[in-house]
C-alpha cells in the first residue's frame, strides 16, 4: 500500500525545500540523496522542490520561498551547522540536529573528547602534526591506525596504516583534505552502524567489505558489499549496542536522525568511531535500509524525519 499523508499533514509541513549538492566534497552523493529524499516526499504528497546550494547559499535561501528544509546535504557547509545557522537566522525549521551538534558532529576528534569524557568505549587516537613523532604514535596505537582527515565524510581521505612510514604519507595525503588529521587505533574485528530515528536506535546492520576498510568505494560503487540486517548478533549484544549509539547521539547534542558507526573487537567489546548528523539516503544508504526492517517505506522515512521540525 502507497504511504501518503493526510491534507491536513499537508498542510501543516507546507511547502518542503530539500537542500542538495553544495560544494563539499561529498557532493555527488549529496545529489543523489537529495534526490531520493525528493522523489519520497513527492511519492508521500508532500509539496517539496530541490534547491541546489552552491557558493551563494545564503543568496539562494534568502530569495526561496519555503516553510521548512529536508537538508541531505552531506560535509562541510551543509552538516557542519553552517547551513544550520543560516535556517535559524532565516527562522526556517530544518531536518536534524542544531548548529552546535552538527559542528561537533562533524569534527570526529572532539565528538571523541566529549565521548572519552564521559566513559563511551571509542578508540584511543592522535592529532598529527607535521612535526610528530611517528613511530612512537604507531607503538602506542598497536602497530595498525586508521588516519583520518577530522571534518570530512564518506571516508574521504581515510588511509589504514602499517608502519610509521606509511603514517607520514597517510598524514600528507589526509592533509589535503582537512588541516585537522587524526590517527586512530585500528580495531580488528566486527564493523556495524546503528541508525537514530528520533528517540528509537533502528536495528543495527553489520557491514562487510573485500575492501581493506568501509571506504568510499564500498559505500557507494562497490556491487560486493554486505549488509547483514539481521546483524548477526545475539540479541543481548544488539541492544547493547543501540543503547550506546543512542546515549552517545545525544552526549553530541543530537537529535532528530542520524547514525552511529561503531566496531566490536573479537573479544565482543564495542567501540564508536563517529556519529553522522546528516547520512546518506541514497540506494546504497544504511539509515532508509534499517528503517525498512523497522517497517518503515522511504516515504514514511523521509515524512517521519520532516515531522520533528513541526
Amino acid at each position: 500500500m502507497t504511504y501518503r499523508i493526510s491534507a491536513e499533514e499537508k498542510a501543516t509541513l507546507g511547502k518542503v525545500a530539500v537542500l542538495m549538492g553544495g560544494t563539499s566534497a561529498e557532493r555527488s552523493v549529496s545529489l543523489d540523496s537529495g534526490n531520493a529524499v525528493l522523489t519520497a516526499l513527492l511519492e508521500a504528497g508532500v509539496d517539496a522542490f530541490a534547491i541546489d546550494v552552491g557558493h551563494n547559499g545564503a543568496e539562494q535561501l534568502t530569495q526561496a520561498t519555503f516553510d521548512r528544509a529536508f537538508i541531505a546535504l552531506h560535509g562541510r557547509g551543509g552538516e557542519d551547522g553552517t547551513l544550520q545557522g543560516l535556517l535559524e537566522l532565516l527562522n526556517k525549521p530544518y531536518t536534524g540536529s542544531g548548529v552546535m551538534a552538527s559542528a561537533l558532529g562533524m569534527d570526529k576528534w572532539r565528538t571523541k573528547l566529549v565521548w572519552d569524557a564521559c566513559q563511551v568505549a571509542t578508540p584511543k587516537a592522535f592529532v598529527l602534526e607535521p612535526s610528530s613523532d611517528w613511530s612512537s604514535i604507531m607503538q602506542t596505537l598497536g602497530g595498525l591506525a586508521m588516519v583520518k582527515p577530522a571534518r570530512e565524510g564518506s571516508s574521504i581521505g581515510m588511509r589504514k596504516v602499517h608502519s610509521s612510514e606509511e603514517l607520514a604519507d597517510s598524514y600528507a595525503f589526509a592533509s589535503q583534505h582537512d588541516d585537522l588529521v587524526i590517527a586512530e587505533q585500528y580495531i580488528e574485528g566486527k564493523e556495524f552502524t546503528v541508525a537514530i530515528l528520533g528517540e528509537q536506535a533502528l536495528p543495527a546492520i553489520q557491514l562487510k567489505t573485500t575492501h581493506d576498510f568501509y571506504d568510499f568505494d564500498a559505500k557507494y560503487k562497490a556491487n560486493d558489499t554486505q549488509y547483514l540486517l539481521p546483524s548477526e548478533l545475539p540479541d543481548y549484544a544488539e541492544t547493547e549496542l543501540q543503547k550506546m549509539s543512542l546515549k552517545a547521539f545525544k552526549l553530541v547534542g543530537c537529535h532528530g536522525w542520524g547514525r552511529v558507526d561503531a566496531m566490536q573487537d573479537r573479544e565482543g567489546n564495542f567501540w564508536l568511531l563517529e556519529v553522522n548528523t546528516s547520512p546518506g539516503m541514497t540506494d546504497h544508504s544504511l539509515v532508509p535500509m534499517a528503517a525498512k526492517a523497522a517497517g518503515l517505506t522511504m516515504p514514511a522515512l523521509v515524512v517521519k524525519i520532516l515531522q520533528q521540525t513541526v
